[in-house]
């Protein structure tokens, strides 16, 4: 595999989840160092491990993104371990609850956009005033389908992806002049995983118009409405992620690649 990213340092929030250490192991492949970022101390030591066992040059930090300090601290350590960041993807986030929207819980709704809209601005911001500094840097945000097209049952989370979408577009506008570009994905059905699984459970005992109460039924539900009538593999996410940063993709800022899952 070709080695892009054989002098860059990237930063993957949310680096403990299937996503993140699925995207962090393909950049890894190409060269990348790689510094994962997650609020959860036992699975990042296990994507750490996980990588470490694949030849990745790893290291885990842990810290709550919606923390400005603790984020900055964790920012300054990285910086002063690698030397710089020249990647970012902004990938941490929260699934939420799943229930129709007369019935969402309002503490939820506030934690969904707390960590996915303010959590993902604080990375953003902290990380984005180095890469100033460095007149470089590619940036990649994780928003979903569901802030393409509304989901239904996922009020909180539809909003922070569509939210994320905007961040995107207005992050890549702000920081063009600095030589940073900054575009984002979308990702749909993928699986296998916890978020898949989740999603499956919970849209069954959601018990609405849309989905079935069995979650087998929920599942073929879901990937029945793709046109490939299949999920979408993790790692097929990882092959938009390291296009958008390398330099095959010089001239791309601002975009959002929807990843409809098959």
């Amino acid at each position: 595999m070709s080695q892009r990213f054989r002098d860059s340092t990237v930063l993957v929030t949310g680096g403990g989840g299937d996503i993140g250490r699925v995207i962090a192991a393909r950049l890894a492949q190409e060269g990348a160092t790689i510094a994962l970022l997650d609020i959860d101390q036992h699975k990042l030591d296990s994507a750490v491990a996980w990588l470490s066992e694949q030849g990745a040059n790893v290291a885990g930090f842990c810290a709550d993104i919606t923390d400005v300090k603790a984020l900055e601290q964790a920012v300054d350590t990285i910086i002063e371990r690698f030397g710089s960041i020249e990647l970012l993807f902004n990938n941490a986030g929260y699934q939420g609850a799943f229930q129709p929207l007369h019935k969402y819980p309002a503490d939820d709704f506030a934690q969904v956009i707390n960590i996915n809209v303010v959590g993902a601005f604080n990375v953003l911001r902290v990380v984005s005033q180095h890469m100033v500094e460095r007149q470089f840097g590619r940036i990649v945000n994780t928003a979903s389908m569901a802030g393409v097209q509304g989901t239904p049952n996922m009020a909180a989370y539809s909003a922070s992806k569509f939210a994320m979408v905007g961040l995107s577009e207005t992050a890549a506008k702000d920081l063009a002049p600095y030589n940073i570009r900054v575009n984002a994905i979308s990702p749909g059905f993928m699986g296998p995983g916890f978020m898949w699984e989740r999603q499956v459970e919970l849209q069954a005992k959601a018990h609405s118009q849309y989905y079935s109460t069995d979650p087998a039924e929920v599942a073929e539900q879901m990937i029945n409405s793709t046109p490939m009538r299949r999920y979408g593999a993790l790692e097929e996410i990882a092959g938009s992620v390291a296009y958008l940063m390398s330099d095959d993709a010089s001239y791309i800022t601002g975009i959002n690649i929807p990843i409809a899952g098959g």
